[in-house]
């Protein structure tokens, strides 16, 4: 079973050796808010310029927001494997057809999120699951290289930081009408954990609260 704290932000799912199964029925964000500041800016923190490329299947990830992933592909498995092992940052992109079972560069959106691997975990039913954090958006400039694993050349988006804009009326009830209808859809869904609800009264930053969202 996994346990639970309360921090200043929400609520934290601790991750510990005996839950893996829980995680492998578990598809939804894990809400991790311990270390979102409304400060913080991604902007000014120092990212490779060559990122290994990990493609996902009908997923996105998005900057600071944590997600668990299934890793099937042995060539995933192996990449994840060497960079959790170094805590390097990997470039997260999104297949564009998820059928495609070894995508070449051309197979995949060209705009991602860089990604910290926090943790994996050895399934039961033998598959690899990954705990990954967003950081960055970024966008493809060149491949460098395909084996063992795709490896590109990227440039990094400088995005606008919403949260110096709040004497901006317009901006503030676009995002306090989009956090009312997120909140509105987690009550309705019975997929979505009761925990996000809360995470999103708690959101100071409107950047990440565009991203969580």
């Amino acid at each position: 079973m996994s346990t639970k704290k309360n921090n200043k932000f929400g609520t934290k799912r601790q991750l510990t050796d005996n839950n893996e199964e829980e995680l492998a029925n578990d598809f939804s964000p894990i809400i991790e808010l311990e270390n979102i500041d409304e400060n913080e800016d991604q902007n000014t923190q120092e990212f490779p310029n060559e990122l290994m490329i990990l493609p996902l299947r009908n997923m996105v990830l998005f900057p600071n927001v944590i997600i668990p992933i299934t890793i099937g592909r042995d060539k995933s498995v192996k990449l994840i494997k060497e960079v959790s092992k170094k805590n390097k940052f990997i470039g997260v992109l999104a297949q564009k057809d998820a059928d495609v079972e070894d995508p070449t560069l051309d197979d995949l959106h060209h705009v991602g999120t860089v990604a910290l691997v926090l943790r994996t975990f050895r399934m039961p039913d033998g598959n690899t699951t990954a705990i990954l954090q967003g950081r960055r958006r970024f966008k493809v400039q060149a491949l460098i290289g395909s084996q063992p694993h795709l490896n590109a050349s990227v440039e990094y988006f400088t995005d606008d930081k919403a949260d110096k804009q709040k004497h901006d009326k317009e901006l503030e009830t676009l995002v306090s009408t989009m956090r009312d209808m997120a909140e509105q859809i987690i009550n309705m869904s019975p997929n979505v954990p009761q925990e996000a609800a809360f995470a999103l009264k708690n959101i100071n930053s409107q950047t990440f609260l565009i991203n969580f969202i």
